[in-house]
């Protein structure tokens, strides 16, 4: 069933309508111009949830969802649609008067307030399983049946009854700390919509072909040509969208059918993408929602997280610049001439020109936190920056409307966002109700006997695990506040501990059995999903290694914590030593290097890769220096001329 013009229009104004009240909320101060927000909290926000459920609605209701049982199943479907508006509006509604009554004086809740808070509880969970699936709903309902049957459950699960009444306004809903509404739905609207916003902006202002292009001629002369240039576009393009699926979509509609003409397999092409598109979330200077919900949560600046993201996120798209090196290699690619660019790859004057739409924002963004303002002031004056640029591209100057579309698909893609906070805002309230994360901490302190690398393992699987289906900013707030105390407790910084799982909410996007960064690449290569997942997690391999580096030498952060110094010999050593490592990943990864490697040379690369990141120096150097000597061999024997 196709949606109704009403219906999108009408979805459309609520999101512009997100986006522009969303704007004067949170608008610097700019010189002697007067200033418009933030207005009062208990306002900003069910306004903003009340706008994002109804795009949410509108643009995916049950109506059409009940569509093949004919006109009577419609009817029950837009029945259903406004029932479970009106039923999130009142306790949004309510959600102001009763803030502002608290805040005024004594207040005490009655048993309509925990109906109305379990009533909007329940309805963002149906919504959010609608737009993300099953996982993180389903999370969230356990969570609720947990926060009332805690004193039933056994061990360390087992918590003090709660008042039903009390309990559940204050904690689940009628909170500005740890509720829906709480801390977390506050960050994302305060600071996460400005960069969504400036993703979309960037799409629509014509900018990501001509950087796919420049990317292309920048990397024909390479063996792997488009793979590579889909590498770089995707890290610039990524660092912009800050979501791995809409990176895929943006930029894989170009670049996989130029990978796959290269010579590449359908779901090697996919991988590639897959892999290069989720790792814009890590790459600074912008990187995803997660990054600014990391910053605010953690009390460390914006700027300290873009710096310690910095090296680890360089070496990961090394990684995958080597596994496409070995790639072709191993399937005889070889680079093209430059007669044989593809005709629409051409580089004109006006691609040029595109690029500042690209790098101004960029540039933006890190001199306003230079100079002080906040991540959300920063992104804001970026984005004002780029409406005005935009207009240098006369794609733009023939049709400004395109502008407004991408500040309503920008609202669209908030509105997505909310939904899925809302749940993580039940998760947070209940945890933080029944302090399980710091029992869980005392259990995985005893059960590991003080061991980092058993709770680190943990962490990689929850992370994982958790992650499947779900967006990497929900993965990284769940596993952070159920393992975030046991990762500090066992002697990881505050920093650290986040950028350890926040790597692994990334890495979800590629990890099987449910991969949608690879999925969506699939679909545009024609590939199988599954197939395409795995490739990609062998491309992107590095990923889940990455963060144990740091875990054990968070020297590699660069940046300063608990006041120690940085040690640039040890930060010098690590780094030579993850080129090793990235080295013989790579080609383990592709089974090849100069020639084709067996299961034996593969497992023998990848015990070494391991191996040259022990912490002891007696370890890491010999075998360090055994790679390297291992690998001449290996080269020399493949081809003899070499010296």
């Amino acid at each position: 069933m196709t949606l109704p013009k009403w219906t999108v229009q009408l979805a459309g104004l609520c999101a512009i309508s997100l986006a522009v009240f969303g704007v004067a909320n949170a608008l610097p101060t700019w010189g002697y111009l007067p200033r418009i927000g933030p207005f009062p909290s208990e306002l900003v926000r069910p306004i903003m949830f009340a706008l994002s459920i109804a795009v949410v609605i509108l643009l995916n209701p049950f109506a059409r969802t009940f569509a093949n049982q004919g006109r009577k199943g419609i009817i029950l479907g837009a029945v259903l649609d406004v029932l479970l508006f009106v039923a999130a509006a009142i306790p949004l509604f309510l959600y102001y008067t009763e803030i502002k009554a608290l805040n005024e004086g004594l207040f005490y809740f009655d048993p309509f307030h925990a109906l109305m808070a379990l009533i909007g509880a329940l309805v963002i969970t149906v919504l959010c399983w609608r737009e993300w699936g099953a996982p993180l709903s389903v999370f969230g309902l356990i969570c609720i049946f947990y926060f009332y049957t805690g004193h039933y459950w056994p061990g360390i699960f087992e918590t003090a009854p709660v008042d039903i009444v009390e309990s559940t306004a204050s904690d689940l809903w009628f909170n500005l700390n740890d509720g829906i509404l709480g801390t977390i739905a506050g960050i994302v609207i305060y600071t996460v919509l400005p960069f969504i916003l400036l993703g979309s902006m960037l799409e629509g202002s014509g900018a990501g072909l001509s950087l796919i292009k420049l990317s292309y001629n920048l990397m024909r002369r390479f063996r792997g040509g488009p793979a590579h240039a889909a590498i770089v576009a995707s890290a610039l393009f990524g660092t912009m969208s800050g979501g791995a699926v809409a990176n895929v979509v943006g930029t894989g509609v170009l670049t996989i059918p130029m990978i796959r003409k290269r010579g590449f397999s359908p779901a090697f092409s996919g991988g590639v993408e897959a892999t290069a598109s989720s790792g814009g979330q890590i790459m600074p200077p912008i990187m995803g929602a997660a990054a600014l919900v990391m910053a605010d949560f953690t009390g460390i600046s914006y700027l300290t997280v873009i710096v310690a993201a910095l090296v680890p996120a360089l070496a990961y798209y090394a990684s995958l610049f080597a596994t496409v090196i070995f790639e072709a290699r191993r399937l005889g690619v070889e680079a093209v001439e430059v007669d044989g660019i593809e005709e629409e790859m051409v580089l004109v004057p006006q691609d040029y020109k595109n690029m500042i739409l690209i790098f101004a924002p960029v540039v933006t963004v890190i001199v306003a936190l230079l100079n002080g303002l906040s991540p959300a002031g920063s992104g804001i004056t970026a984005l004002f920056l780029l409406i005005v640029i935009s207009f240098l591209n006369p794609e733009v100057r023939r049709n400004p409307l395109r502008l407004v579309d991408s500040l309503i698909q920008g609202g669209f893609n908030f509105a997505r966002v909310v939904v899925a906070v809302g749940v993580i805002g039940i998760v947070t309230a209940v945890l933080g109700a029944t302090d399980l994360p710091g029992d869980f901490a005392q259990v995985i302190a005893q059960a590991a006997d003080h061991w980092l690398f058993l709770t680190l393992v943990l962490a990689m699987l929850s992370a994982l695990l958790l992650g499947m289906g779900m967006p990497t900013l929900p993965a990284y707030l769940t596993i952070i506040l159920i393992l975030g105390p046991s990762l500090q407790r066992l002697g990881l910084e505050t920093l650290t501990a986040h950028m350890f799982v926040f790597y692994y909410g990334v890495a979800s996007n590629i990890t099987p059995p449910v991969a949608l960064a690879a999925f969506a690449a699939a679909a545009i290569a024609q590939a199988s999903p599954l197939q395409t997942a795995v490739k990609a997690m062998r491309i992107g391999a590095v990923m889940f290694v990455i963060p144990f580096v740091f875990a054990y030498y968070p020297v590699l952060l660069v940046v300063r914590e608990a006041g120690a110094e940085f040690d640039l010999a040890a930060f010098g050593s690590i780094v030579l030593r993850m080129g090793v490592m990235i080295y013989l990943m790579a080609s383990a990864a592709s089974g090849f290097d100069s020639r084709r490697l067996g299961i034996v040379e593969v497992a023998l690369r990848i015990a070494l890769a391991i191996g040259v990141l022990h912490t002891s120096a007696y370890v890491h150097w010999p075998l360090a220096a055994a790679a390297v000597a291992y690998v001449l061999w290996s080269r020399r024997r493949a081809d003899p001329a070499f010296a």
